[in-house]
């Protein structure tokens, strides 16, 4: 058989700068798979994370669409809403293309051995949407040293715990000047009303229709920010000054990882995924570093804490030849062996609970603990919206209004109610173009008119 009989399935991943092995490590997989299914080739293609949603919708008009898209989670209802050249959705339910099958091409389906946080997070209308071979979590990183030190013996758990914690910090001789730090990003906000229950959006955070209202001044998004400022205020949080949003993103994030890594701080909220790297940075400058879930409001009843990370979308109207090896493919790429490497390789959670079992059967958690920590966050929700997090269009334009609401409260002084019920407005009025655009209310073509992504 020659190149030219195979069955080709393209395949669109985002090229990211911070995670340069998954595409690396894609490729390698399409390899093996080809191997094992000689009559297909996965062509995978990397392109800029930035670019990939506005490339996409661009060649759907043309009629040429990849088969598989990787999308960023908060580009979920950017990805249902990008239309085909027919005027339909783009991309079709991953669940609703299998069919019920056990098998496909030999391949085992394993859709309903996903982590349930990251398959709850993708089923929308009742159907999985997508696959997501990259999943992640918020998590507290400790440093224990400095906390013994200051006479704090557990790891803070709640927000009333983090304060003691880091009053008992400022009373240390010789200690940082600030107890804790984390990005002014949006997926910290996200967290915190998830935490407690809230919703960010309307039609039940985006889960039981369009998401047609925001909210960025309900109750809990107030006590989280109220918190947030106090901390500030009385010298507690270390505020580096840099908004975490468009290309600032990953300076706001390096530099909060520097202040706890020179130990500058003794706590810091980051992504899972940073793990390994948080643990390191203990290791190299001769401190302990204890990884625990994020701290939440104990005030109220815990829902649960959200994902973070990507999935793989399958493009509707193909072959049935095409859409075999691509969804098959996508099998392969969860199978347990493969998922367990991708954990160890990038920090990202082991993906199904075959893929868990076998870290652990192999030791990898008992011989590194910090790694468990993620899967036990997530397993610890109750599967409400809430938890489940928020669809929303124009997701990415909102978090900007989130963090400069929250630099004004930081950097500026402003009251946080006023200055969120005002950011309330500026994200309705985004999300109102946005829906505007997509059901063709507005002047010009139907679909979404911004792409952005973070």
């Amino acid at each position: 058989m020659n190149s030219r009989e195979k069955v080709v399935v393209r395949v669109w991943l985002n090229d990211y700068p911070v995670v340069p092995l998954f595409l690396t490590e894609t490729k390698e997989l399409a390899r093996r798979f080809g191997e094992a299914h000689p009559e297909y080739e996965i062509e995978v293609r990397g392109c800029d994370f930035l670019e990939l949603p506005r490339r996409v919708a661009e060649a759907a008009r043309r009629g040429d669409p990849p088969a598989i898209v990787q999308n960023f989670y908060t580009s979920t209802q950017l990805a249902r809403d990008i239309l085909g050249a027919d005027g339909g959705p783009l991309f079709t339910p991953v669940g609703r293309a299998v069919a019920g099958r056990e098998w496909i091409l030999g391949e085992p389906v394993v859709l309903d051995d996903l982590v349930p946080a990251a398959r709850d997070y993708y089923t929308i209308d009742g159907e999985l949407a997508a696959m997501p071979p990259l999943t992640s979590t918020t998590l507290l990183y400790a440093n224990t040293t400095l906390l013994r030190a200051a006479g704090v013996t557990e790891v803070p758990r709640t927000w009333h715990e983090v304060e003691a914690a880091a009053k008992a910090v400022a009373a240390l001789r010789g200690g940082p000047e600030h107890a804790i730090t984390w990005p002014n990003h949006g997926w910290i906000f996200q967290q915190a009303v998830a935490q407690q229950g809230g919703l960010l959006a309307g039609n039940g955070n985006g889960r039981w229709g369009r998401a047609e209202t925001v909210d960025l001044a309900s109750d809990e998004m107030l006590a989280f920010a109220e918190w947030w400022a106090r901390l500030h205020r009385e010298g507690h949080y270390l505020y580096t000054g840099v908004r975490a949003a468009g290309t600032d993103t990953y300076r706001a994030w390096e530099e909060n990882y520097a202040a706890f890594a020179g130990q500058r701080t003794a706590l810091v909220l980051s992504t899972s995924v940073e793990a390994d790297r948080m643990v390191g940075a203990g290791r190299e400058g001769g401190f302990t570093v204890v990884a625990s879930p994020m701290p939440c409001n104990g005030e109220v009843p815990y829902a649960g804490n959200l994902i973070g990370g990507d999935s793989l979308w399958l493009s509707g109207g193909l072959d049935e030849a095409t859409q075999d090896g691509a969804l098959a493919f996508l099998q392969f790429m969860v199978h347990p062996a493969n998922a367990a490497e991708r954990h160890r390789t990038s920090g990202f959670i082991p993906i199904t609970r075959a893929s868990a079992d076998l870290l652990e059967e192999e030791g990898w958690f008992d011989a590194n603990p910090h790694h468990r920590v993620a899967l036990d966050q997530l397993a610890a929700g109750d599967g409400s919206p809430a938890a489940r997090g928020a669809l929303l269009g124009d997701f990415v334009g909102i978090q900007d209004v989130m963090t400069a609401a929250m630099h004004d409260v930081l950097a500026h002084g402003a009251e946080p109610a006023a200055r969120l019920t005002r950011a309330t407005a500026e994200a309705q009025a985004l999300l109102d173009d946005y829906n505007a655009h997509c059901l063709g209310t507005a002047p010009g073509p139907r679909g979404p008119n911004r792409f952005r992504v973070g």
